[in-house]
């Protein structure tokens, strides 16, 4: 059923393209810390090489996988198809929070469309590439992507999307330190 693979193959890659939806996964550290699961959509994913991809990360009330990753590293991003054969994809690894004043950002910004309330990158090295069945897995019809973020961001303008994270993003649940813009 599952299998591991070395690299993530050019029909591997096509095949996450096609994707509408993907789901990222970390944890804290300390055994009473919550772990967090977040769903991911639009044109946000990008295989960057063959053990490396990067997300684009969007202004959101939480800030867990930043802070997650800021303490340990570990993250693991799962693929499930909703149409087509069956199958989920996993990618494990150690990720990496890049900001806007990260030298490397705005070379990475350049893989994804422009986005307002683009917050961060989340770069991950993968150390584990995965599959499996996803036979229980039901179909689902994709009607259209969610524009409400991009209005969010739209209206809050630069000014308001930078009060907002020094709001709402500076700490995880558990009290991590999220968001660090410099």
């Amino acid at each position: 059923m599952g299998k591991t693979f070395q690299s993530i193959s050019p029909e591997l890659r096509a095949w996450i393209a096609g994707q509408k939806i993907f789901f990222v996964s970390t944890a804290p550290l300390s055994a009473t810390g919550h772990v967090n699961c977040s769903p991911k959509g639009g044109d946000t994913f990008r295989v960057l090489g063959e053990r490396e991809v990067a997300y684009a990360d969007l202004t959101g009330s939480g800030i867990e996988t930043a802070a997650h990753l800021q303490e340990n590293g570990r993250i693991v991003v799962m693929f499930c198809a909703f149409e087509g054969g069956p199958k989920i994809v996993r990618f494990h690894g150690r990720g990496e929070v890049i900001y806007p004043n990260d030298p490397r950002f705005a070379l990475l910004a350049l893989q994804f469309p422009a986005q307002m309330g683009l917050r961060s990158i989340i770069r991950i090295e993968v150390s584990r590439i995965s599959d499996s069945c996803g036979y229980a897995v039901p179909y689902y019809d994709f009607v259209c992507e969610r524009d409400a973020l991009d209005h969010w961001a739209e209206k809050k303008g630069d000014e308001g999307l930078a009060l907002y994270r020094a709001e709402k993003n500076q700490q995880s649940i558990d009290g991590l330190a999220g968001y660090r813009p410099r």
